[in-house]
């Protein structure tokens, strides 16, 4: 590829941020305990992490100097001096996520808030690799147009979402298997730094969507949940005492691909994924057999019209098989909840997440602690906000070492 991007790359705020040691960690540690609080003044963070008054000013002060957080009013009302709460900057870093999906292409720009300042989109009847360069060379320079030149030195990565293994599911996809096998060998490192010149973090596109519902959703703070997101197929993630917790090769979660013991034709016991029951390219086969136009369903994730029955009789093979997979994770890990989302209108999320629950009501559940069964936060834009969201995480996350096993 030719007409490579440059980004001016801010060496201190990359490099400064990354660094090893004990105040590289307790920056750390202070940044993720002033994102989950929204703001907190220095003896409220001295309190919450045990450091002394002086150390918590001086990591303060350098994270002030480095544009990474800002001060908010003053809170009067109280003895003494007026407490200064501490925020986040949203311009402090920002960083692209590239979502690679069965049926589109998605690039996000987000700032170090999560706030979406621009997002690209383009549907696409299946991914290929020649596609996805032509769509990144295109889309990068149009997404950071918003951006001063000071501001676009700040962003830190780009961070990609793709399904694990996306060629193992050509049939399903409808693709050829030449153009799915192309990305056995896709380096995407080397793809996409032909094009801009920027860090490349690679994820399981399910894990990312779960990044983003720990980082900027959560409202019940759970610390220990599995994450289910609806989409072409159906995937997953984990938190663990608060942390993404992607396991040894990056696939924790994967429920997707959970077998499930099902009665076939001949009345025999067999075993199917779940992939092949509770995902969104099922309820497409559905509307097709039934002389329906499917393209509704990629159109638009926020309103698919009147599906009627069809709808009705997915959501309940969704809800049946989410009811087997929350089953299994609540009997192995105890998980305070079962977070549900995806890349569907939110009247049909919350119709999946009653029926699940009901199911589960009525299932055998002796020995298992209850899960909440509960709606996820950020919705269709989940797998982008949470890819855009890793180099965010490399660079500012307390266990950025266990996020990356390639």
């Amino acid at each position: 590829m030719t007409d490579k991007v440059v980004n001016t790359k801010n060496t201190n705020l990359r490099e400064g941020r990354s660094q090893s040691g004990l105040r590289a960690h307790n920056e750390r540690r202070i940044l993720s305990l002033i994102r989950q609080q929204g703001s907190s003044p220095k003896a409220e963070i001295a309190q919450q992490t045990g450091l002394s008054a002086q150390a918590v000013t001086v990591i303060i002060n350098s994270l002030e100097a480095d544009k990474l957080l800002i001060r908010k009013e003053p809170q009067r009302g109280r003895v003494g001096q007026p407490l200064v709460p501490f925020a986040l900057n949203p311009e402090g870093a920002f960083s692209i996520g590239l979502k690679v999906g069965r049926r589109s292409f998605d690039l996000t720009l987000i700032d170090f808030t999560g706030n979406v300042r621009a997002t690209l989109h383009e549907n696409c009847n299946y991914p290929s690799v020649t596609n996805l360069l032509a769509f990144l060379k295109k889309g990068v320079e149009v997404l950071t147009l918003s951006l001063s030149t000071e501001l676009s030195a700040r962003i830190l990565g780009i961070g990609v979402a793709t399904p694990y293994e996306i060629w193992n599911w050509a049939e399903e996809a409808g693709a050829p298997a030449e153009v799915m096998n192309e990305w056995k060998t896709f380096d995407y490192t080397q793809g996409i730094t032909s094009i801009i010149d920027l860090p490349v973090y690679v994820c399981n596109d399910d894990t990312a969507a779960c990044s983003a519902e720990l980082s900027f959703g959560n409202p019940h703070h759970f610390n220990d949940f599995m994450y289910v997101f609806i989409g072409t197929f159906i995937g997953g993630g984990v938190v663990l005492n608060g942390s993404l917790f992607t396991g040894k090769t990056g696939n924790a979660g994967a429920i997707g691909s959970l077998p499930q013991p099902i009665i076939n034709q001949n009345g025999e016991l067999e075993s199917q994924q779940l992939i092949m029951q509770s995902s969104l390219y099922i309820l497409e086969k559905m509307l097709i057999e039934a002389g329906h136009d499917a393209k509704v369903l990629w159109q638009s994730s926020e309103y698919w019209g009147e599906l009627g029955p069809i709808l009705d009789q997915w959501i309940d093979k969704v809800a049946e098989g989410l009811a087997y997979a929350a089953l299994c994770s609540m009997a192995i890990f105890d998980f305070e909840a079962i977070v549900i989302d995806g890349a569907i209108p939110g009247a049909v999320r919350s119709k999946i997440v009653a029926a699940t629950a009901f199911k589960i009501s009525q299932a055998d559940t002796r020995g298992l602690s209850p899960s909440k069964i509960v709606s996820g936060s950020i919705g269709s834009k989940a797998q982008s906000i949470g890819c855009a969201n890793l180099p965010l995480l490399v660079n500012f996350s307390q266990d950025s070492q266990h996020l990356f096993n390639q």
